[in-house]
């Protein structure tokens, strides 16, 4: 495995276990961003706040695992193209860039993006084979990551806009913790402070369902008669 670290220094064969994950702290993309005319995927960077900082993403299917690992909590650091595998397989020197590490509190699982349409062609099946192979070897998790189910995609999508915990009123927030919402719906519960703004209540409410202090089911589209619940 070799790192590039932000300084532009390339650390290779690094010991597998806690040790790399220090080193890819500091971690920065292993491959720059590609643009021309014409090209079929989406780059871009997400503001994550799990990062507190801006995270890479080359395909909107990236962006979308992206999404959702920020929404996540157990998941501490996201370290987009974190290393360069190497690997001597059939006589051939074989070399693959991971889409992502997730930093979780179960461990570090590496992530590839790829759509599922794809998964069956050979040399892709090969390359995430040989990749799963190395990294469980070593401890870690290794996940094939594709299409997720719309509505929960669109429902995290939605949430990500009320991410950024800055934006609200501590007053708010702080009454809507403490206030009696379990089982009530979303549209109800907007009105459950009538001396504040509706719209902020709202957002609110929003903030509070991407870092988990309430909860609906993600499954079915996001709307007024969305149930709170609270964490168990």
């Amino acid at each position: 495995m070799s790192v590039r670290l932000q300084s532009g220094q390339i650390i290779e064969d690094r010991v597998w276990g806690t040790e790399p994950l220090k080193g890819l702290a500091s971690a920065v993309p292993w491959r720059v961003f590609r643009w021309r005319k014409g090209q079929k995927h989406y780059s871009g960077t997400y503001w994550s706040a799990t990062m507190c900082d801006h995270v890479i993403y080359e395909s909107r299917l990236e962006l979308a695992r992206l999404l959702l690992a920020d929404f996540d909590p157990s998941v501490r650091r996201i370290v987009a193209q974190p290393f360069l595998l190497k690997a001597v397989l059939e006589g051939k020197v074989r070399k693959h860039i991971p889409d992502y590490l997730l930093v979780t509190e179960q461990g570090p699982v590496v992530v590839d993006v790829k759509p599922l349409h794809r998964l069956a062609i050979p040399e892709v099946a090969f390359t995430f084979e040989w990749t799963r192979r190395t990294v469980e070897s070593k401890g870690w998790k290794y996940e094939v990551w594709s299409e997720p189910p719309t509505a929960e995609l669109e429902n995290v999508r939605f949430l990500a806009g009320y991410r950024r915990d800055w934006l609200f009123s501590s007053d708010i927030l702080d009454a809507l913790r403490s206030a009696e919402l379990d089982g009530v719906a979303l549209g109800v519960a907007g009105l459950c402070l009538p001396d504040r703004p509706e719209p902020q209540v709202r957002a609110a409410l929003c903030h509070l369902l991407w870092t988990h202090c309430l909860m609906v089911d993600l499954g079915q589209p996001l709307g007024p008669s969305s149930v709170l619940r609270r964490p168990a």
